[in-house]
């Protein structure tokens, strides 16, 4: 297996592009795949890096801050090389988020290609890669119905524009797109794994959304209380600064003891805002942070030693990097990484079995 990973913080797009080639000169990758700063305009990055790629499917998208081994940066372009060696086959194409039918359009046309249907996917051949504009508020919508097509595993992020909140961009083969997903199939040649990782516990307090609006990922109630104050209520603090304590206070849906993190985005009125949907009567628990260094790097060393690890591709939560710059930790966290073939970007949230957030989802290459 042959995987190559390299950066450039040139702030030309053209000139980065070149940078990468250059130190991918000893491949011939299949697939490049990269995350770019949203300080290179979109339609120029995704053009210069088809251009210094010509015979390679190029896959992308904007990011809210980039890591690579060994280190956390901002304003950079990481981009990882796949040889036919390390993937046998990539089928990618877009989905348009305004079409409720393009999923299916999408996944009928790659696997026609392929010669299958989603549903004759084999999930130890094939994984998906998906990455969305991360402004669409589309993600769980088109994970619900991939998952009703396929059974195969899909993993990805929601592209970031480093906190500006303006303009997320996903890229594909030289052109730049919003309002767009970016689907791949991938076939590894060898082995993978997903690694879902957060650093969180429970407090054994349950809030129950009793009134929600989803379209707009609003929760109006909780246990049949205003939501933010039962929310405030839940953690022991007053409403005015129930707000403060979102990041180490989101809530999570729990299975098998493991949460899947819904995170606050803000307070409006009564009403608690998050930055992926909640359904009505589901039940969710109060979480409480914990190290995400030692969280990760515990994580990772159990992979390891499940099955070596070749390369890893890493989707982490923008709340994620904030709480890690907080900590004065972004190095260490970077560290992690150090001798693994490694690249990723701090997302505007998380896919896998839906849209989470402050979450690391990983896809790991095993050796």
């Amino acid at each position: 297996m042959s995987v190559h990973v390299t950066k450039s913080q040139n702030p030309d797009p053209y000139a980065a592009a070149d940078e990468i080639r250059t130190s991918f000169a000893e491949t011939k990758p299949c697939l490049v795949l990269f995350f770019a700063s949203s300080s290179y305009g979109p339609d120029g990055i995704s053009a210069a890096m088809k251009n210094a790629f010509p015979d390679s499917m190029t896959i992308g998208c904007s990011t809210a801050g980039e890591l690579i081994s060994g280190h956390m940066l901002k304003k950079s372009v990481v981009a990882m090389g796949f040889d036919s060696d390390t993937i046998k086959n990539v089928y990618a194409d877009t989905i348009s988020l305004d079409s409720q039918k393009s999923v299916d359009t999408t996944l009928d046309n790659l696997t026609g290609s392929m010669g299958k249907t989603p549903i004759s996917l084999d999930p130890s051949r094939y994984v998906g890669l998906i990455l969305f504009d991360g402004l669409s508020g589309a993600e769980e919508t088109v994970m619900e119905r991939i998952g009703d097509r396929t059974d195969i595993q899909v993993i990805g992020g929601s592209a970031g524009d480093d906190l500006a909140f303006s303009a997320t961009y996903v890229y594909l083969n030289g052109k730049a797109y919003k309002n767009t997903a970016i689907f791949a199939i991938l076939e590894p040649s060898k082995r993978f794994d997903i690694l879902k990782t957060q650093s969180f516990c429970s407090l054994g307090k349950k809030l129950t959304p009793t009134k929600v609006d989803s379209a707009s990922r609003k929760v109006l109630e909780f246990n049949g209380k205003p939501a933010a104050q039962a929310y405030a209520d839940a953690i022991g603090v007053s409403c005015s600064d129930v707000s403060s304590r979102f990041m180490k206070n989101p809530v999570g849906l729990m299975a098998e003891n493991e949460p899947f993190v819904r995170s606050p985005q803000r307070v409006e009125q009564d009403a608690v805002y998050f930055y992926c949907q909640v359904r009505e009567g589901v039940d969710l628990e109060v979480l409480s942070s914990t190290d995400i260094v030692s969280d990760t790097k515990k994580a990772i060393e159990e992979a390891n030693k499940n099955a070596p690890i070749e390369a890893i591709i890493n989707f982490n939560c923008i709340l994620r990097t904030l709480q890690l710059e907080q900590e004065g930790k972004t190095d260490e966290y970077g560290q992690i990484f150090t001798d693994i073939p490694t690249i990723g970007f701090s997302t505007y949230g998380e896919e896998y079995i839906g849209h989470i957030n402050q979450t690391a989802t990983m896809l790991l290459f095993l050796k």
